[in-house]
This record gives C-alpha cells, sequence and structure tokens, in this order.
C-alpha cells in the first residue's frame, strides 16, 4: 500500500468508522486524555486503512453494539476495534509485522526449507504470536501427512 492509498484508507476509516460512532453519542473512555483519545484514533485510522468501505460499515455496526464503560456510553478501546476488525476482513499477510519478523527469523527459514511453512502461516494467522518450541513441534508433527504426500 503507498502513501496515496494509505491516506485514502484513514479518510474512509475516519469517514465509515469514527465519525459515525462519535455521531451516536460514544466519548472517550474516561482514563484516557483527549490527545490519548486522539492518538488512539489516529493509530486505529492507521492500522485500519486497508478495510474496504462495506466491511469498515460493519464493523461500525459492531463496535457500536458494544460500547465500553459502565454506562454503555463509551468509545470502545481500539483493541477491541481491531479484534473485531480481523474477523470481519483480516490484514493481508504481508502488512502483519509478525508474520513477516518469522519468516525471517532462522525458524521461517527452516519451515520454507523443510516445507512445513504453510502450516506455520496458518498457526501465525490463527495464534498471532511467536511460536515457541513446544508448538513448532506440534507444527512439524501436523506438516508430517502433507509432507510424506
Amino acid at each position: 500500500m503507498d502513501a496515496r492509498e494509505q491516506a485514502e484508507g484513514e479518510k474512509r476509516v475516519r469517514d465509515l468508522l469514527v465519525e459515525p460512532l462519535l455521531r451516536r453519542g460514544l466519548v472517550k473512555p474516561g482514563a484516557m486524555t483527549k490527545a490519548q483519545f486522539e492518538e488512539m484514533l489516529a493509530d486505529l485510522a492507521k492500522r485500519l486503512a486497508y478495510m474496504s468501505g462495506p466491511n469498515l460499515a460493519a464493523l461500525e455496526e459492531m463496535a457500536a453494539a458494544q460500547p465500553g464503560g459502565k454506562d454503555r456510553d463509551r468509545f470502545p478501546i481500539s483493541n477491541a476495534i481491531l479484534k473485531a476488525a480481523a474477523q470481519i476482513q483480516p490484514p493481508a499477510d504481508d502488512a502483519s509485522p509478525l508474520i513477516r519478523a518469522v519468516f525471517a527469523h532462522a525458524v521461517g527459514r527452516q519451515a520454507l526449507a523443510e516445507g512445513w511453512a504453510p502450516e506455520l502461516l496458518d498457526d501465525l494467522r490463527h495464534n498471532r504470536r511467536w511460536p515457541r518450541s513446544y508448538a513448532l513441534g506440534q507444527i512439524r508433527q501436523a506438516a508430517g501427512e502433507a509432507l510424506r504426500r
């Protein structure tokens, strides 16, 4: 995604997600300052710039149905919105710093060389955490059948 597409995506997030939620009356979380809230919204726009318009509208509907705070009138925290966004429209694998880092590491190079990289990629997409030795053993074992074929 180049700079122009990123800027268009951020504007789309503001227009289709952030502004509608604010118009519904959702206010900043109580534990945040106004500056922190603005930073959260800017970061959210950057992270969700890849999403299409219809998917952002669906995300807005989900976020509006689950507001935060005791009185259910607070803007949801970005982590909750990002989690819901990953369910609606997962980001491309090339956009994930975790996936890029794992495959740049010796673990990823070994997976590519030995042929169990698809299973590693599937595990990374599902768990979103760095695979430890036990998980790597499980991934290799699951890949065994595909490798034998």
